[in-house]
């Protein structure tokens, strides 16, 4: 049987990425003269990638943007952000334990995060995490990213996964949305940017640390999403 597949989103599940993601787009939008946002605005910012960020944080201050303005600031916030990895950014508590667990009872862990693949790598290698993972993807890597199924089914493709033994964790309705559409489980962490509370997202699972992302939930909610899987009538 192919092993158990982990898979994350990135900001706001794996990473506490707040404090920096907020200073690169500060940076960003200084640029045309937009007011600063703050950490009580990201959860209506984050979890469609940068561009998405910067067009929200402008419109949220009365600022919209032209689609000439756009890539000059999109390559400003890359720059910014780039330059100062890690940051202030962390696992959050328990993650590192949890994945050590998982990776020792033989899952397969991987990400799957609307981040550009580029800075969602090179985060993740310069917090020398890159050895957990047997795919990262992001939300440039396909045609096609959170929620549509395709971004998760490619993830667990590459990662040497199989949907039917496959769990998505994240902190958002784009995560939640995902793994419906692809038909696997999913996890939520209320740790995370969601502007709604997550347990009313609709996941499979909540947990409200890394200490309870254990081999045993993870084989249960495999094991419980297959059982009530539909099966094809006989005959």
């Amino acid at each position: 049987m192919t092993p158990s597949l982990v898979v994350f989103d990135l900001d706001g599940t794996l990473l506490d990425t707040h404090a920096d993601l907020v200073e690169s787009l500060n940076h960003t939008i200084a640029a045309i003269g937009v007011a600063p946002v703050s950490y009580d605005d990201l959860t209506h910012l984050v979890g469609h990638g940068a561009k998405v960020m910067i067009e929200r944080a402008c419109s949220l201050r009365g600022h919209p943007l032209s689609q000439e303005q756009l890539p000059g600031l999109l390559d400003r916030f890359i720059a910014h952000y780039t330059d100062n990895m890690p940051g202030h950014t962390a696992p959050y508590p328990g993650l590192v334990e949890a994945m050590d667990q998982l990776k020792s009872a033989g899952c397969k862990l991987a990400v799957c995060t609307n981040k550009l693949e580029g800075l969602a790598r090179s985060l993740i290698e310069k917090l020398e995490l890159t050895h957990y993972f047997d795919a990262i993807t992001g939300g440039d890597t396909f045609t096609v990213r959170k929620p549509d199924a395709q971004h998760l089914l490619g993830t667990i493709e590459r990662a040497g996964g199989d949907a039917r033994n496959s769990v998505m964790i994240g902190d958002s309705i784009n995560d939640i949305l995902v793994a419906r559409n692809a038909g696997v489980p999913s996890i939520a962490g209320p740790f995370g940017y969601s502007d709604a509370p997550v347990e009313t997202l609709g996941p499979t699972r909540v947990i409200t640390h890394f200490k309870e992302l254990t081999p045993a939930l993870v084989d249960e909610l495999i094991m419980d999403f297959t059982a009530a899987r539909p099966t094809a009538a006989a005959g």
